[in-house]
């Protein structure tokens, strides 16, 4: 998959984020990356802090576990899941040993 990858026990995510949707949800892959469709607007930092919320909550992890590595100001994002507790359903990933 080179839309993610382990580093150790870190999830690392190549995504494309989609504000503005109907509802906060994976999509599907598109080239390289994981679509991922959120409610919330580009304005002032609101969809960072919305996908940082998705993410976690999705993952099984605080708020503070999860931090975007490249693309603050756009659409296409770099995302570290620091040792994810649960895989979401709909995605199949294979976890570290």
């Amino acid at each position: 998959m080179r839309w993610c990858r382990w580093q150790d026990q870190d999830l690392i995510l190549q995504a494309q984020i989609h504000p503005r949707a109907n509802r906060d949800e994976f999509a599907d892959i598109v080239g390289d990356r994981l679509k991922i469709r959120i409610t919330a607007a580009p304005v002032d930092g609101h969809a960072n802090a919305h996908l940082i919320a998705f993410l976690a909550k999705q993952f099984g992890v605080p708020k503070s576990a999860v931090a975007l590595l490249q693309g603050e100001k756009g659409k296409t994002k770099v995302i570290r899941v620091r040792s994810p507790t649960k895989i979401p359903s709909g995605l199949t990933l294979t976890q570290p040993d």
